[in-house]
């Protein structure tokens, strides 16, 4: 049972130990968290599942379960694998006493790697343990997050239905990290948005939350603005001004197109040497590794990242060292230098008429993949209405106790899959192979087969959507040609990789499928003077390309980010070219 009186309009931290570690524990988490949620102490295992279901029968947010890996009446790790079944968004960690961490070792192991547990931690021996803070606040803003439970609230968004671009608004605030809230027109703040906009604005409204503007050059904070049904470029303007704020006359040393891991990482190591560093960005930054609702194979961080705050952790470093970025506005043509010596120039489509144009002495291509159609006009008719392409994680709270598929059998797929498990009763992988072994790793595999709301069905393929506003069914086609039609709320399609290059002159090579190529893959008759291209070097002096944009890269978040900063060095000799 509930020791206290808990306060219904917060989220609950619910533990559990046993009498030798009680006090340690209740004093690690109330010292720090009792402040914004309902710190709740139970004794053993039984109590801590009669708690669990008696806060969600209540309608209680539980953010997040800790128990103790022994209890005075069973197992702690086999309870928070129970738990799962009563409160599947909050995450859950096993607390270990010193005396039984070696002991309780390989179970830890097995159940972090089949995605049982979210991490463990042990039980803090004294005050200001940062190590154990630094990891459960990590925890705690996943589940913030990823469940819409912000405490915060940057953008409002008004809308009188639903609609795909509400869809991708959403998505967008989602990515770049901005904490955003929705509104129905006929709300109260609603209300109050319409009447700021003004007569006849169209749907859907945004506004930056009161006291919540963009800050002008002096650091103040700018009145607060509502902008009617905007495009990216609009939104992203707001936050980072356009390529016609750039002074006249001026020239970057290095322009990079693209934000993914491989852009981003060109920006941080650019602008920290001293480079006059651009970053153009068509959508959000962070590319397709931004969508992804975690990453768990990423060198440095044990307990995982979202792709959400890796992106905005780099984009902050980036920053930092003084790159601008331009953020929703896609690149519509490079025109190379016609003498060496001169810079190229980029055609960034930023919603004024002809584009806007920026010149820059070497240019990273880093503009990555995009994830391939369907091609099935009754799906792509309902994109933004449960069918989504990408890992979008602001689908997943809409989709509460509902059935949802996803389309591929790669690593994002898997993650996608187990993220949409938090809130789906059920999640179907459709893949066309005869498995996923061949295209996922193996520690998602793991997960997705330990995974009782996650089913796989192999040598299928989607062939058909309905719905009246929002999907409702889908119509599956096995390898025999039988057809079935299922009920699904929503629809996730991560179906490869198609490359982003169409913005590129003939100049720049590429292969069959449109990959760029460069260093000793370009053909010997493209060489210059018999000297192949550099390493990451396009077949146009100046030009460089990095991370999955290239040929046969390795679609890994870390291959893109080194080939990100290897790509700096190459520039710098570049540019001493320039100079001689």
């Amino acid at each position: 049972m509930v020791e206290n009186q808990p306060d219904p309009t917060r989220p609950v931290v619910l533990l559990a130990a046993g009498p030798d570690q009680r006090d340690a524990v209740e004093e690690a988490f109330t010292s720090r968290y009792a402040h914004d949620y309902d710190v709740v102490l139970t004794d053993g295992v039984d109590a801590l599942l009669d708690t669990a279901r008696e806060l969600t029968l209540d309608g209680r947010g539980i953010a997040l379960v800790a128990a103790e890996t022994e209890l005075p009446d069973g197992d702690g790790i086999g309870a928070l694998d129970t738990v799962h079944d009563v409160t599947a968004t909050a995450r859950r960690i096993a607390l270990l006493a010193p005396a039984r961490y070696s002991a309780s070792l390989p179970r830890l192991r097995e159940a972090s790697a089949e995605g049982r547990l979210d991490t463990w931690l042990g039980i803090p021996t004294g005050p200001r343990d940062e190590e154990f803070h630094t990891a459960v606040v990590e925890v705690l803003s996943d589940w913030a997050w990823s469940t819409g439970a912000l405490g915060t609230e940057g953008v409002q968004v008004v809308f009188d239905r639903k609609t795909a671009q509400v869809s991708q608004i959403l998505d967008y605030f989602q990515r770049m990290g901005i904490p955003s809230r929705k509104y129905a027109a006929d709300s109260e703040v609603g209300r109050a948005v319409v009447a700021a906009a003004g007569p006849g604005a169209p749907f859907p409204l945004v506004r930056n939350a009161p006291g919540v503007g963009r800050r002008g050059e002096r650091g103040e904070v700018q009145p607060e603005q509502v902008l009617a049904a905007p495009t990216l470029a609009q939104l992203g303007a707001v936050m980072y001004g356009r390529p016609s704020d750039l002074e006249d006359g001026f020239v970057a040393d290095l322009l990079v197109i693209g934000s993914g891991p491989a852009g981003i990482a060109a920006a941080v190591y650019g602008a920290s040497e001293g480079l006059a560093t651009v970053v153009l960005e068509s959508e959000a930054i962070g590319g397709q590794a931004g969508t992804s609702s975690m990453i768990r194979n990423y060198l440095g961080f044990p307990r995982g990242i979202s792709g959400m705050r890796l992106a905005q952790r780099a984009r902050m470093q980036a920053l930092r060292f003084g790159a601008r970025f331009f953020v929703g506005m896609p690149v519509s043509a490079v025109e190379t230098a016609a003498v060496h010596g001169e810079p190229h120039t980029v055609v960034v489509d930023d919603g004024t008429p002809g584009g806007s144009r920026i010149r820059a002495r070497a240019v990273v291509v880093a503009s990555g993949a995009a994830y391939r159609r369907l091609d099935v006009d009754s799906v792509e008719s309902m994109v933004g209405l449960g069918v989504t392409y990408g890992a979008a994680t602001t689908l997943a709270p809409y989709l509460t106790g509902r059935s949802v598929h996803v389309v591929g059998g790669g690593n994002s797929a898997g993650q996608a899959a187990v993220h949409l498990s938090r809130f789906a009763k059920q999640v179907t992988i459709v893949v066309r192979r005869d498995g996923l072994a061949e295209t996922m790793s193996d520690y998602l595999v793991r997960e997705v087969t330990a995974n009782p709301r996650i089913e796989v069905r192999p040598r299928t393929q989607v062939v058909g959507a309905d719905g009246e506003g929002w999907l409702q069914g889908l119509t599956l086609r096995d390898a025999d040609g039988h057809e079935e039609r299922v009920e699904t709320s929503g629809l996730v399609l991560l179906l490869g990789a198609e490359p982003c290059a169409d913005y590129l002159p003939d100049e720049v090579a590429r292969d069959a499928r449109g990959f760029v190529v460069t260093g000793r893959d370009v053909p010997p008759e493209r060489w210059r003077e018999g000297v192949p291209p550099a390493a990451l070097e396009t077949t146009v002096p100046g030009i460089f390309a990095a991370g999955d944009i290239r040929v046969d890269s390795m679609k890994r978040v870390a291959a893109a980010s080194g080939e990100g900063a290897a790509a700096v060095p190459l520039v710098h000799a570049w540019l001493a070219t320039l100079t001689t």
